[in-house]
């Protein structure tokens, strides 16, 4: 029994990347066979729809019902809302959110703090 993933695969985060990558450039929902399609033919149709169910169920995409009787399915936000979400959830996990805003604004490059500043004057945080 391999320790590692199987020679081949690809990281289950990698393709759940390649699945969003390709819901953010189509133009209207996919179907699961849109997605494969253009992910990569040689992944399993099974395979997609998981990722594509995981994802649903995780509030990262929305589905609606396609003409088949299957569902199509689109990106429920683009990748900086999705980056800000993660950002959100690992903050709201930490009991200690003061330190670790501290930590977080103290590590930013100069220009990236003045952004902050801006943001939260913009936002009427300050």
């Amino acid at each position: 029994m391999a320790d590692g993933p199987e020679e081949g695969r690809r990281p289950h985060g990698e393709l759940v990347g390649k699945v969003l990558t390709a819901l953010w450039a189509a133009d209207q929902p996919l179907t699961p066979r849109q997605v494969r399609s253009a992910v990569g033919p040689e992944l399993a149709r099974t395979t997609v729809a998981t990722i594509l169910a995981r994802l649903h169920e995780q509030g990262k995409v929305v589905r609606s019902r396609a003409a088949d009787r299957g569902f199509a399915y689109a990106a429920a936000d683009d990748a900086a809302g999705l980056a800000a979400g993660r950002m959100r959830r690992e903050l709201d996990r930490e009991p200690q959110r003061g330190l670790v805003l501290e930590r977080f604004v103290s590590s930013l490059p100069a220009e990236d703090g003045e952004l902050l500043r801006r943001l939260l004057l913009a936002a009427g945080h300050g």
